[in-house]
């Protein structure tokens, strides 16, 4: 008895049950909507026999059955039938769970709704995303009494399968215009909200219609103010939050791709592979199958801890496998399906209450660290911006550095510059267009006082351009004048009106405060190897009005006692001041119109801003705002992001500056790191334990100076603060770039002795194609291993541009890199070859690595 209970209604129950539900359903049951079932229920044109998707929603709603989707395919995060399937799902309260493959259903190229239990056959319902929208409402009924698909909500699912969809794919203006007057009318008449009179919003036609807009419509329509409002409160809703997450669970593991370098993904591959093998109705439980890296290497490289998650949920559904009594079961099961002819994992082992512990093999490994010699290069991972956008490569900015002019860069300036130049290095690697924008403040107050300073300093400023190489005490000049002399302040305000209407001698001396200023920021970022393209707050200035109108006229800007003009966004009790009440514009007005000119302009689909930790509510709300107006399209994209950096601190725990409380200049502390390595360097020279010439130690003093600073930075959260110390970054042990580089000169040294000393020149192995690594020794294979982590760490630090990921690959790969040359000969040893190629693919690596960090790697120290 209980078995025929899991098997669900048979054909001929169904037919009893159309019947019953035709005279229900009434008109509801015999529209199509885009759908179809899959049963013999169906007309010419493949629409859903409403009456038999009744029946079988009442029946699994009765025999407590689950609905899963199947066929989803791999872009079912943005697929608009995949999504329609899973805000039905969140909507109407019928769980949803993943399908695989109907493979019985060759005519159905996209998702079908199935519905059994775990243990059974699962017949499909529907396809297609309307049809799968109306059997979930109809399942709805069937529990609570709802009538959720009512002859008008089936007539306007009906015009969005036949009417909008066609014309929106058509890019026919006429139709388009048609249906869109259609669909204006009848928002206009019942609220804006919803297409149905007295409806809440999204029912299932409002559902169809918006998934259609923002899913599989034509982006370039631009849509009645009514209409774009309509799919605004779909776009906004928690349920098509939910519905997207959902989606992503949805979707089919990927395949083992062995062109692919990430060894997360091929590890998760294999696993997904032997789990659906040994328990076909996994996939239908919505377990996710993903492999982790240990954390503990000493117990495998890569596990799967589905075993007890799975063992449990096919316990309570009565679908364990004769012979499965516990997790552990579960998991020697999945090893018994990974077999040993896989082609990456090895050494599978069960621990503890049902872990699943493996190896990755060395012969896959050889392949990997093979290949790095061959190319010259680590492997790229799959997930880089030009493989991944059918448009070509990302378009980024970078906002970072960002100093004052006629200030000084000082230390406080020292996280944006090397953080900015990292992640601007990244995401060019990884195929990113990247517009590196040094945002300088070069607009303001205060420079009606510098203006009214350098006339009064410099009269013959005209022709002699005044050499002004303390920009720190020339500000504090004009700022102790300013509050001490009135008249020297009424000039200098006056100066202020006169530059924004556009003066012509206010602007000429602004221009020399720029010029000097530029001057002493090159001296920085010639030291640190920065790029960078000034596009200051000036710049900005008269894009700041249109900005403002554009709010205003979108309703989304008030104005406030005394003038100001200021947009509120959710979360804030505080707005953003778009212009003063004097008329004034400040950060949050220039803010504004720079990721304007960025969206619009420039076509930035992403946007990074650098600063310190204390302007995220800043950049939160100017994200917001742009949201709000509709300049930032998530679903199309678009990313915005803010690194926000803690305070680099001096031994005391505190702001870092000089003993008589002065900020410290940049350049003074960069020259002091570079001044202590050579000191080093020399010592080691007189020592004989130096291995450059002395006209090479101001340069190899000078890559590994700046270098440590640098490393010392990025080796960490960049939200985190911490206490700069000359000793502990040029320290030569430990996470230290002077530990690296001396780590990568290393190998480059064993390598150049073989050639010297035994004649074995890898550039010539490699030039031949005689170059074969083979990874025999454990700790070989452990070498070979971290080289294979390359591209994984590549993906993480896109995921939150924090360097620091890359920085904890290099350490882990030069503590690899020490364990191999300690315990393996390579020097006059049978494998010397395959081990001096080794050390190449891993110097090759480090470099790699170095450059994408902003450091100079040196080859001899």
């Amino acid at each position: 008895m209980a078995d025929d209970e899991k098997k669900g209604p048979s054909k001929k129950e169904l037919k009893k049950l159309a019947k019953k539900a035709e005279k229900e359903a009434a008109k509801a049951a015999t529209k199509g909507g885009g759908g179809g079932a899959a049963a013999a229920n169906t007309n010419k044109n493949g629409s859903c026999n409403g009456a038999l998707a009744v029946a079988v929603a009442a029946a699994a709603a009765k025999a407590n059955q689950v609905y899963r989707l199947a066929n989803v395919p791999a872009d079912g995060t943005t697929n608009a039938c995949t999504l329609k399937s899973c805000m039905a799902s969140v909507i109407y309260g019928t769980p949803l769970l993943p399908g695989g493959a109907a493979d019985d259903l060759p005519f159905v190229h996209g998702p079908a709704l199935l519905y059994g239990d775990v243990s059974s056959a699962c017949p499909a319902v529907a396809f297609g995303g309307n049809g799968i929208v109306k059997a979930l409402a109809l399942a709805n009924n069937a529990g609570e009494g709802k009538n959720n698909v009512t002859p008008m909500v089936d007539d306007w699912m009906e015009y969005e399968r036949s009417e909008l969809r066609p014309a929106l794919s058509s890019g026919n203006a006429k139709k388009i215009e048609a249906a869109m007057s259609k669909l204006a009318e009848a928002l206009e008449e019942h609220g804006g909200t919803s297409v149905l009179a007295g409806s809440e919003p999204l029912s299932a036609a409002d559902l169809v219609i918006t998934l259609t807009f923002l899913h599989q419509g034509n982006t370039s329509v631009a849509l009645p103010s009514s209409v774009q409002s309509y799919v605004d409160t779909t776009k906004n809703s928690p349920a098509y939050a939910q519905a997207k997450k959902l989606a992503a669970t949805l979707l089919p593991p990927a395949p083992f791709d062995p062109s692919d370098p990430s060894l997360l993904r091929a590890s998760s591959a294999i696993f997904a592979d032997a789990i659906s093998s040994a328990f076909p109705s996994a996939v239908s439980l919505g377990i996710e199958i993903k492999a982790f890296k240990c954390k503990d290497i000493r117990h495998g490289d890569y596990q799967c801890n589905v075993a007890m998650p799975l063992f449990k949920k096919l316990k309570d559904s009565g679908a364990l496998p004769p012979g499965i009594n516990t997790p552990q079961q579960v998991a020697q099961s999945i090893i018994d399906s990974v077999g040993e002819d896989n082609p990456l994992l090895e050494d599978l082992k069960v621990n503890g209450p049902g872990f699943v512990m493996s190896r990755v093999k060395a012969s896959y490994l050889e392949g990997g660290v093979n290949d790095i010699v061959k190319n010259g290069a680590p492997t790229k991972p799959k997930c880089d911006a030009t493989s991944t956008s059918s448009s070509g490569p990302s378009n980024v900015v970078v906002d970072f550095s960002s100093p004052n002019i006629a200030k000084e860069m000082h230390v406080g300036h020292l996280r944006s510059t090397i953080i900015g130049e990292a992640v601007c290095r990244i995401l060019e690697y990884t195929g990113s267009k990247v517009h590196r924008v040094n945002h300088v403040g070069d607009w303001g107050t205060q420079f009606g006082m510098l203006i009214q300073y350098l006339k009064e300093e410099y009269p013959d400023f005209h022709g002699n351009v005044p050499n002004i190489t303390d920009l720190t005490s020339f500000y504090k000049n004009a700022k102790s004048r300013f509050d001490e002399r009135p008249e020297f302040k009424k000039v200098s305000q006056l100066n202020v009106v006169k530059l924004q209407a556009g003066d012509e001698e206010c602007r000429e001396i602004w221009q020399v405060l720029c010029d000097v200023s530029r001057k002493e920021f090159e001296k920085v970022y010639n030291r640190l190897d920065i790029t960078v393209e000034e596009c200051g707050e000036s710049f900005y200035n008269d894009k700041i009005a249109p900005v403002i109108d554009e709010f205003i006229e979108r309703n989304m800007c008030s104005v406030e006692d005394g003038g100001a003009k200021c947009v509120f966004v959710p979360k804030f009790k505080v707005p953003l001041m778009l212009q003063k009440s004097d008329g004034g514009y400040g950060y949050d007005s220039t803010d504004m119109a720079a990721i304007k000119y960025r969206l619009d302009v420039l076509k930035a689909s992403q946007i990074v801003y650098i600063t310190d930790f204390t302007q995220a509510d800043h950049f939160e709300m100017v994200f917001a705002a742009a949201r709000k107006i509709g300049w930032v399209d998530d679903e199309s994209g678009h990313r915005l992001d803010h690194i926000g950096f803690g305070t680099v601190q001096g031994e005391d725990g505190k702001r870092f500056k000089t003993r008589s409380g002065d900020t410290v200049r940049l350049v003074d502390l960069l020259d002091e790191a570079v001044s202590r390595m050579e000191a080093s360097l020399n010592e080691r020279a007189a020592e004989g334990k130096a291995n450059i010439t002395p006209d090479e130690v101001h340069a190899t003093a000078s890559a590994m100076g700046y270098g440590a600073v640098k490393y010392f930075d990025l080796r960490r959260n960049p939200t985190s603060s911490y206490k700069f110390s000359y000793d502990a970054m040029l320290d030569t042990k430990g996470n230290t770039a002077i530990y690296l580089l001396y780590a990568h000169a290393r190998l480059e040294s064993i390598v150049s002795k073989g050639k010297a000393d035994h004649d074995v020149d890898v550039d010539v192995l490699i030039k031949d194609g005689k170059a074969k690594i083979v990874l025999a020794h454990k700790s070989e294979r452990n070498l070979g291993l971290h080289l294979q982590f390359f591209a994984d760490c590549i993906e993480e630090t896109l995921k939150d541009l924090f360097p620091y990921h890359i920085c904890d690959f290099l350490y882990a790969l030069s503590i690899a890199a020490s364990e191999f040359a300690t315990q393996c000969k390579v020097l006059g040893s049978p494998e010397m070859e395959s081990r001096l190629l080794l050390c190449r693919a891993t110097a090759i690596t480090m470099r790699r690595c170095f450059d994408l960090l902003g450091i100079r790697h040196v080859m001899r120290i």
